[in-house]
């Protein structure tokens, strides 16, 4: 049985059945020692990919991009943890925002009363939309007459809540995943969980938080496709 340059035993006699190698050809010369490791001793195997403890393929903590070796080769991330890159933004459409109508929210908007209250009417008929959380940042309103703005969440409609600013607020990608919401400064502000939101002052949202925009407007949260 011959043997390869890679020292394994072959059955074959033109290429090694075990690694593939071509028979007859010179082995591989040793490569140097690292400085500090003595001639002889055999050097410590660079970094590679491998499999997690359970079996499964590691993935980058960072951007969730497979294991290759010490460094993601997408966001660069450091698995030794010295000299880590930062992580870019994370644009992914992981979440979603669905936007329906919310009578108990109307109900109470009207009963604060405001110069507009008897005009504004709840919608017999909205059907809920769905929009992907993605980018790196996600604008909420109406588009304006003209038609050259349109916000990602658009709510314009039909039907169109009237109390909707045509910039009414914003979500931001966070370099974690996470997102958060800033109301720029609407005309009839913002509330997320039935709390007001301050005039420029981010606040983090997650999946299952609920987001009140204008006259009837609600925003849930929601886990979204990758």
């Amino acid at each position: 049985m011959a043997t390869c340059p890679q020292g394994h035993a072959s059955g074959a006699d033109d290429y090694c059945d075990v690694c593939g190698a071509q028979m007859g050809a010179p082995a591989p010369a040793a490569a140097a020692a690292p400085s500090g490791v003595p001639s002889g001793a055999a050097a410590p195997a660079p970094e590679t990919a491998g499999p997690a403890p359970d079996g499964s393929v590691e993935s980058c903590p960072v951007c969730r991009t497979p294991r290759a070796g010490q460094f993601c080769e997408v966001c660069g991330h450091d698995y030794s943890g010295a000299g880590a890159v930062l992580p870019p933004p994370v644009t992914g459409a992981r979440w979603e925002a669905v936007t329906a109508a919310d009578r108990a929210y109307y109900e109470k908007v009207i009963a604060e009363g405001g110069p507009d209250a008897d005009a504004v009417a709840f919608p017999p008929y909205c059907p809920e939309r769905s929009f992907p959380l993605h980018g790196e940042q996600v604008r909420i309103g109406r588009r304006n007459r003209a038609g050259n703005v349109t916000p990602e969440i658009d709510l314009t409609g039909p039907p169109e809540d009237p109390g909707v600013s045509r910039l009414h607020a914003v979500l931001l990608a966070q370099p974690d995943g996470t997102w958060t919401l800033v109301d720029p400064g609407s005309a009839n502000g913002t509330q997320v969980n039935g709390k007001p939101l301050k005039v420029n002052v981010p606040i983090r949202i997650g999946p299952g938080d609920r987001i009140h925009v204008g006259a009837w407007t609600v925003i849930t949260i929601r886990e979204g496709t990758p």
